[in-house]
């Protein structure tokens, strides 16, 4: 915005709903209704001087190819987006279009991600220095807008806008820079307290976890004002602990973000290529048990349930989701990151694929992790509450039973009405046996010389080491 202030040309205010992305296999309606509202609330403050951002629901080289018909396109103005594969092909056309056509493409870097680096050498201070330099508010006022001849916004022949993605759900965030400013005031100033004691806890961490992140995987914030609204926040407070794991994990975010625009094939392919030959089987009935929230594991279910219904669920609950899937389930991990990624409302490509390799044990040098649900539900959801939310025929399950149903006794499931095998599946598979086969098959790879040889080529691109970001 700053820089299409600057150059004091007539300027369009374009946000795209793009048909391919809306039907990528990571993309859900969710996404693009928080995109949806952003773009509402944008134009809520834009109005106030006669600004509007346009919202079109087309592909993007098309609508350029279109406006290029009609006027002179001196400047492109965007930020530089780590993406999905599709959006890196986009960016590719986008970018020979623009040298065809004499286009200046002024991407502005994103969260201290710095393009086309090989190595991160001294990464950590560039990205500290980034989250230091002002804040620019620009003024909006100097904005010259672009008026849309009727040709021309006729010819941009725009689909409407689903009805699914305009109509609002309580069950989810709302999207938009005003709502981001609540989250991050009420985080800052009350939530922070509880940050480090309830950040595992499926429950408990949904109001003690600063909410933050689908802002800042859809613009609403940007990491240097929230990076800047925590270091003041922190000079306020006298205990420091919770404010500080918190901003350690704002530079860990946009660290993963960083080692995906550096590798991107964590998106479509083992990291480690020694890793091929394992997970080749697949089984789609174990597949979707695990999908729908069917393994007769409880914890594994409800948080399965639990995002499909709100988009969202904290670190651990997410790791844990990967290991039953990748571990115990023995499955490979592409199709069920792809289908995180569509429900979480937060999806930001760097992070998740990053993260889903890791858990599944698949980039050679991280530690080999296999999440045990019944230890993480006991030590989690103790009494079973967040469990007894999105599993309500297990709603009259004793706390003592409600970890492990399948124990109970033919009499016991009578009394609490709930049949094990009917009413709520019996264990999809022996996680004893499944550990023990993962354990032994991921620690055996782990030794291997091509996995090694294949991990130090990877490591050699970094000079951080991996950690969770919880």
């Amino acid at each position: 915005m700053v820089r299409a202030i600057d150059s004091s040309l007539p300027t369009l205010l374009i946000a795209f709903l793009e048909p391919s992305l809306m039907r990528a296999p990571q993309s859900d309606e969710r996404h693009w209704r928080f995109f949806y509202e952003s773009v509402v609330d944008l134009n809520k403050t834009l109005k106030k001087h006669d600004l509007q951002v346009l919202l079109v629901t087309a592909e993007v080289l098309p609508t350029f190819r279109t406006l290029l018909s009609y006027h002179h396109i001196e400047n492109i103005f965007s930020h530089q987006e780590t993406g999905i594969r599709l959006t890196y092909e986009r960016d590719k056309a986008v970018k020979k279009f623009c040298q065809e056509n004499g286009i200046n493409w002024l991407e502005t870097p994103y969260a201290g991600v710095v393009r086309g680096i090989k190595k991160r050498n001294n990464w950590p201070k560039h990205w500290y220095a980034s989250m230091s330099s002002a804040i620019i508010d620009p003024s909006l006022e100097k904005l010259k807008p672009l008026e849309l001849s009727p040709e021309l916004a006729e010819a941009l022949d725009q689909n409407p806008i689903p009805q699914e993605i305009s109509t609002k759900y309580e069950a989810f965030q709302p999207g938009g820079e005003s709502k981001a400013l609540v989250y991050l005031e009420s985080f800052l100033t009350e939530r922070v307290n509880n940050y480090n004691k309830h950040i595992s806890k499926p429950d408990l961490s949904r109001r003690s976890c600063s909410r933050l992140s689908p802002y800042l995987a859809w613009g609403n914030l940007s990491m240097r004002q929230v990076y800047q609204a925590s270091l003041e926040a922190k000079s306020k407070l006298q205990d420091k602990r919770n404010i500080n794991a918190f901003m350690s994990r704002l530079r860990w975010h946009c660290h993963f973000i960083q080692k995906f625009e550096m590798m991107d094939r964590y998106e479509t392919e083992n990291i480690n290529p020694g890793y091929n030959d394992i997970r080749q089987d697949w089984d789609d009935e174990l597949y979707l048990k695990w999908e729908k929230g069917l393994t007769g594991y409880p914890l594994i279910d409800a948080c399965i349930r639990c995002v499909r219904a709100t988009g969202y669920l904290n670190f651990r609950m997410r790791s844990m989701l990967v290991s039953f899937l990748t571990h115990h389930l023995w499955l490979h991990w592409k199709r069920g990151a792809d289908f995180l990624a569509s429900q979480f409302l937060d999806f930001e490509p760097g992070i998740h694929y990053a993260q889903f390799q890791m858990q599944a044990g698949t980039t050679g040098y991280n530690t080999v992790r296999i999440y045990n649900p019944v230890k993480q539900s006991i030590e989690h959801d103790p009494e079973g509450h967040f469990i007894r939310k999105w599993l309500p025929r297990l709603k009259e399950v004793p706390t003592p039973m409600i970890h492990e149903p399948w124990k109970m006794t033919a009499f016991d499931q009578d009394l609490y009405q709930v049949r094990i095998g009917q009413d709520y599946p019996a264990p999809a598979v022996n996680i004893t046996e499944t550990y023990k086969a993962a354990s032994r098959a991921l620690w055996s790879k782990k030794k291997q010389k091509e996995v090694k040889t294949h991990a130090r080529k990877i490591l050699a691109k970094q000079d951080e080491a991996d950690r969770p970001i919880d």
